[in-house]
């Protein structure tokens, strides 16, 4: 049974959030751990960004640059160990990164939102444990109780309702996802929430201006999370 008695007011009882370019940059340490991935395993040297686009799962991520860079794509027990590999090296690499920071006015936002009794989620292409090594530099880990996870779909916007349907498992009733925020920086981020049912915020702390986010139907856009968030 659908959640409809929520609240009497607009706020949304969830607020999903991706995470690169939405919360945090890494300044590149999410590549270079693919890269260091590759080059133990198999001898190659791979830029993902060659073969990869800005929201796209980390197993599409490892699927799309494996065929790039070695011309077949991998068996299933190659994909794994570039996976694994991926995420042995990220550690290292987010701790190395001279470039992360944490988007402009993500913590003031994540504690007010907190504070006003919202659950928080992430909704990302980022496999499970990618996604918390990511966020752990920043001490961002503790705002999230829950997510959609590239670990969980291939498609964005499965995993956005997975992310929706834990958010009802923590709240204890299903929640109706037309009450649900999505927050990210990419028109696949916009269709995801839409797709799923939910509300679609775009930021422009990207690679995509706010002209692009309107363009791909964003429900609301801003330029970063300073500026003031709708209806909370």
């Amino acid at each position: 049974m659908t959640d409809h008695s929520a609240n009497t007011d607009t706020k949304p009882v969830a607020i999903l959030f991706d995470i690169d370019s939405t919360l945090i940059t890494t300044g590149g340490a999410g590549g270079a751990a693919w890269r260091v991935a590759f080059q133990d395993l198999f001898g190659v040297d791979v830029d993902i960004a060659k073969y990869s686009e800005s929201g796209q799962t980390d197993p599409e991520v490892a699927r799309l640059s494996f065929r790039g860079a070695l011309g077949r794509d991998p068996h299933r027990r190659e994909l794994t160990r570039v996976v694994n590999g991926y995420l042995a090296a990220l550690p290292d690499t987010v701790a190395a990164s001279s470039g992360y920071r944490v988007m402009p006015g993500v913590q003031a936002l994540l504690t007010r939102l907190r504070e006003a009794d919202i659950l928080l989620g992430l909704t990302t292409g980022n496999v499970e444990a990618a996604a918390h090594i990511k966020l752990e530099r920043a001490h961002l880990n503790g705002f999230f109780g829950f997510g959609g996870y590239g670990s969980d779909a291939t498609d964005r916007t499965d995993l956005t309702r997975r992310a929706i349907e834990r958010a009802g498992m923590v709240s204890g009733t299903p929640i109706d996802p037309a009450h649900c925020d999505v927050v990210g920086d990419t028109p696949r981020d916009v269709a995801a929430a839409h797709g799923a049912g939910a509300v679609a915020i775009g930021v422009a702390t990207g690679v995509y201006s706010t002209d692009d986010l309107r363009a791909s139907g964003a429900d609301h856009v801003l330029l970063d999370l300073t500026e003031p968030f709708p209806g909370v």
